[in-house]
């Protein structure tokens, strides 16, 4: 039986998000790294070291890493990270998360490293709405890296909606129709009061999921509610596949959470909402140990609370 990492409340953490820059090529509305200054090389961790920590977090029976960012894609040698991954025994499933504008050109050869699988960003359809949300005018860039990670085989290809009320909130069957047109995953996530997204964006856009859930009830054949992070999966009768993601400071969401996060620069981050961290890049250039770094992601387990609270807004009753 390989060990497994438990924290104090019961939980087993078995994954790794993994953001690999800082640097990205969109501008979206709503991102929290928006703003956020790209790592620099001398604290971006290279492929050999992003390759170390997935062996020592594999021994700790963490089987399952995601790659983010920022943009993983803007990294040149990003098809290096990947391979430094996969080849480790024990990691089973390592997707990535992208904005996929850079897909086209790249999806065979991060095949080919190893990746397995995408999750690709893909708020809307409609041009002119994507140019706002991203502040780019690539969607058609998208759109082919989407046909080229299927092409490639880096399935099943989930597409990742943040729903924004006014934006694109009547566009959702647009998007289900597509996805299953693909045969990929459509997720539909719900807007949070992130840290770090600009002042004013939750407020303006913030859409609940709610009208949107019983709607997929009313329509499904079949529902599911997947461990992690208690979301519901619904399958319709035109063959798509439905996911909502509900926010993070629901207390359900984080009850079941599996996961450990990394951040640019080489910190183990417990939570995406909280701002503690523990280094992890430091004691690995100084030479630490394999079991003392297994010690640091025991400790950040350890410090794992049960749920997010965010902090009271003194702006607000």
């Amino acid at each position: 039986m390989r060990p497994m990492l438990v924290d104090r409340f019961g939980r087993p953490v078995d994954g790794l998000r993994i953001s690999v820059t800082n640097a990205c090529n969109f501008a979206c509305i709503y991102c929290h790294m928006e703003g956020a200054q790209p790592t620099g090389r001398e604290e971006q961790m290279s492929p050999e070291e992003i390759g170390r920590i997935a062996k020592v977090a594999s021994e700790l029976g963490i089987t399952k890493i995601k790659l983010t960012g920022g943009e993983p894609t803007v990294r040149p040698d990003i098809a290096d990270v990947v391979a430094s991954i996969s080849a480790v025994e024990g990691i089973k499933d390592l997707s990535m998360t992208t904005n996929g504008s850079m897909l086209a050109d790249l999806a065979y050869e991060l095949a080919d490293a190893g990746l397995m699988r995408v999750n690709v960003s893909l708020d809307t359809l409609d041009p002119g709405k994507f140019k706002f949300i991203t502040g780019r005018d690539c969607l058609a860039d998208v759109l082919d890296g989407i046909e080229a990670a299927l092409d490639a085989g880096l399935r099943p290809l989930k597409l990742n909606m943040v729903l924004l009320k006014g934006l694109n909130d009547r566009e959702v069957w647009r998007l289900v129709d597509f996805a299953r047109s693909r045969k990929a995953v459509l997720q539909v996530i719900e807007l949070v009061r992130a840290p770090g997204v600009p002042e004013g964006v939750f407020e303006r856009y913030h859409a609940p999921l709610k009208d949107l859930e019983a709607q997929l009830v009313l329509r499904a054949i079949r529902v599911v509610r997947r461990e992690l992070q208690d979301r519901p999966k619904f399958f319709l009768p035109n063959g798509a596949e439905v996911e909502l993601v509900g926010p993070v400071h629901n207390t359900a969401f984080c009850a079941k959470c599996r996961r450990l996060r990394l951040t640019a620069n080489g910190k183990l981050k417990l939570c995406l909402m909280r701002p503690e961290t523990l280094d992890l890049i430091g004691p690995l250039r100084s030479g630490a140990s394999d079991e003392e770094l297994k010690a640091i992601f025991r400790k950040a387990v350890a410090m794992r609370e049960p749920f997010y609270k965010p902090a009271k807004d003194p702006n607000r009753p």
